[in-house]
């Protein structure tokens, strides 16, 4: 049988995050139903990519909706859409465009690894602190749209989503909203097209649970149908992001279950598991497990900060999360610094939580 021990490497019980590096999320029954019943008939793929956007779009209360390979190559379509918007002549030019506008407004305190793809599609970097005074500066004739990354429940630097849309918006400037992880809610789906984002972006493969390798653009039809040319199965731009017949139709399953959800109960599970690790933790000499809300990601969501002493334990805190993956079963926690991890419960099983805390007993034990 062909299987992660076959190869030698070990399962992990995430309580980490929805990270890439640990494989996302998990996909339930019926998103592997889909994927499954997908793999077993040949489908003209622009057709399908064209009817899931369509069904997506009605369950998300958006104009349009168009699958990706994930957030990151989102945010490149999208930035070659805001693009071929203005210059459809464009089409053929990615990632030579100086002669079109190719500016990109993106605010200082948001940077993160993945804006690069914005400049792989060739728009340069307008960067700003982020007053709305800077901002409306900052657009020029160049300007071809504006970039939001948000980061928790916090503005760039003093100036908050809905001043960002209104300024660009009275320009005709469109706003691009790289929400990866900002599920839940689960009204994000709809909310920052509703305030007046142009796009919105989602990784597939996060709170979602559908394909790893995927991603959901929402938000306008023009801008949306602008990429379908140059994206798989097309030629051009967009051809390397691939999305194949199983993952368009196991996405589409993974948010129809997401809206079915009880989303109460999820937190309350949360909340629970939160309990119950600082309840075992707190009485240990040299730990101290603490709520946090909302999580790393700004989501809705309880997770335990424990910090330890150090002196106390004879060991540091990366050497406690090391140890987590070196246990039986292996763990993956959340490190922060030499003092601190997180215990993340949205991306555990029910009763992976026992497991987890019998672990932190044995591993946090003077």
């Amino acid at each position: 049988m062909t299987d992660y021990q076959s190869l030698g490497i070990r399962p992990v019980i995430n309580a980490y995050a929805t990270v890439t590096k640990f494989g996302g999320s998990l996909m339930p029954r019926e998103v592997l139903s889909a994927m499954n019943a997908a793999a077993g008939g040949f489908v003209d793929l622009a057709q399908l990519q064209q009817r899931v956007g369509d069904r997506l779009a009605q369950l998300t209360r958006n104009e349009a909706a168009y699958i990706t390979s994930g957030a990151a190559a989102g945010i490149e379509l999208a930035a070659a859409a805001a693009v071929l918007n203005k210059h459809p002549e464009a089409l053929k030019s990615f990632p030579n465009i100086a002669a079109f506008k190719n500016e990109a407004i993106i605010f200082r305190d948001q940077r993160n690894p993945y804006d690069y793809s914005i400049q792989a599609v060739g728009l340069t970097y307008v960067e700003i602190n982020g007053s709305p005074a800077e901002l409306r500066a900052a657009i020029s004739q160049r300007t071809v749209c504006v970039f939001w990354f948000p980061r928790g429940q916090a503005g760039a630097n003093g100036i908050e989503l809905a001043d960002v849309i209104n300024i660009a918006n009275a320009r005709d400037i469109p706003v691009i909203v790289d929400s990866a992880a900002q599920l839940p809610p689960v009204e994000n789906l709809w909310r920052f097209t509703e305030m007046g984002a142009a796009l919105a972006l989602f990784s597939g493969g996060k709170d979602l649970r559908g394909p790893q390798s995927s991603g959901i653009m929402l938000g306008r039809r023009d801008l949306i149908d602008s990429i379908r040319s140059i994206s798989n199965p097309n030629h051009g731009l967009g051809r390397p992001f691939k999305v194949g017949k199983e993952e368009l139709m196991g996405l589409l399953a993974a948010v129809e279950r997401y809206l079915q959800l009880d989303h109460a109960a999820r937190a309350q599970y949360c909340e629970d598991t939160v309990g119950l690790f600082c309840e075992a933790l707190n009485p240990l000499p040299g730990v101290c497990a603490e709520r946090e809300f909302p999580n790393e990601a700004g989501q809705p969501l309880p997770w335990c900060r424990v910090t330890i002493d150090p002196a106390a334990l004879d060991k540091s805190a990366d050497d406690i999360v090391q140890a987590f993956l070196q246990h039986e079963p292996a763990i993956a926690v959340s490190p922060l610094d030499e003092t601190q991890f997180h215990l993340n419960p949205m991306t555990l099983n029910p009763g992976e939580e026992i497991i987890v805390r019998a672990a932190c007993m044995q591993l946090l034990a003077k």
